[in-house]
């Protein structure tokens, strides 16, 4: 049996909330994010660009999104542990041919704060959220469920679009949308995918969900991220799984072809910037996670890149 990593001996109650914010959900399971932990209350948050992972036009832009998804699930563990995040950030844009390989996102501090209960709940969401690549089973979400969900969203200056409300909803069984929605199968990229393992993982997927909202700068990028796993975590509490498809966003092609189908408009700084699609059906297992040891950075490491 492989022994299992022991937990670094961090100060305060650093170790307890970072070996819990691992799990946040980034593209590939690359968890680009590393920390610098100075005291018993204060870090520094870096992106790693060696771990991070561009991809066209629309690509380098999810670093922050990530990043935004890391600052989220960094308040949720530390507000179930009595703690609020204060953040100090610097969002500058990633360059990801620079010689330092660790971009400053900025700092963050803990201060004491009351445990709630809907911080207990969302805490309880975070640990049993998953990314879903299995078959659905075909149970339409709750409208009640997808309120919510678009009251979140809106919340945070975002749109919640799915395909019921844009006329290209899936009804019935995969091959009823594989034949109604032959756009999905020309994507470029994604196309390729949904010809491969659509009548496998995509089973029972009756609905496609997307964001559309603010998405001109790091700061953008980082708000958005907020909320997808605001929303993520919402749907997790009402027991919905959810696969994001990033491949049509980040491919020109793909994000062209999927805004001309559902007429997005994108005008003033807003984008379709998120895709996935929902539903129910069997847990997903956990992935697999870095080790907090490799989520931490060292002084030399750090100091040569603040």
């Amino acid at each position: 049996m492989t022994a299992q990593p022991v937990a670094p001996d961090l100060p305060g109650p650093w170790t307890a909330i970072l070996d819990e914010a691992r799990r946040y959900p980034s593209p590939h399971n690359s968890q680009p994010v590393v920390v610098r932990v100075h005291d018993d209350r204060r870090a520094e948050l870096f992106y790693d660009l060696d771990r991070g992972l561009p991809a066209e036009n629309f690509g380098i832009p999810f670093a922050h999104v990530c990043s935004g998804v890391f600052l989220e699930a960094l308040a949720t563990v530390a507000a179930a542990h009595g703690w609020a995040v204060r953040e100090d950030l610097d969002l500058a844009a990633m360059d990801f041919a620079s010689p330092q390989r660790l971009h400053l996102l900025g700092t963050v501090a803990l201060e004491p704060t009351l445990v709630t209960d809907a911080a207990r709940e969302q805490m309880a969401a975070f640990r049993r959220r998953r990314t879903s690549r299995r078959p659905y089973d075909r149970r339409r979400v709750a409208p009640a469920v997808l309120a919510e969900v678009a009251a979140i969203a809106a919340d945070l200056g975002q749109e919640f679009g799915r395909t019921g409300e844009q006329d290209l909803g899936i009804p019935g069984p995969p091959l009823r949308i594989a034949m109604r929605h032959r756009w999905l199968w020309d994507l470029p990229v994604v196309g390729g995918l949904f010809r491969r393992v659509y009548l496998g993982t995509m089973r029972g997927v009756r609905e496609l969900g997307w964001l559309t909202g603010p998405f001109d700068g790091p700061r953008d990028h980082v708000e958005a991220g907020r909320c997808f796993l605001r929303i993520w975590l919402a749907f997790t509490r009402h027991g919905v799984e959810l696969h994001p498809f990033g491949t049509v966003i980040t491919n020109p092609r793909s994000h062209a072809a999927f805004v001309d189908r559902t007429g997005i408009e994108e005008t003033g700084g807003r984008m379709a910037w998120m895709l996935f699609r929902y539903g129910t059906g069997k847990p997903p297992p956990r992935a697999w996670r870095r080790s907090l040891d490799a989520m931490l950075v060292d002084e030399v490491r750090a100091g040569a890149s603040s």
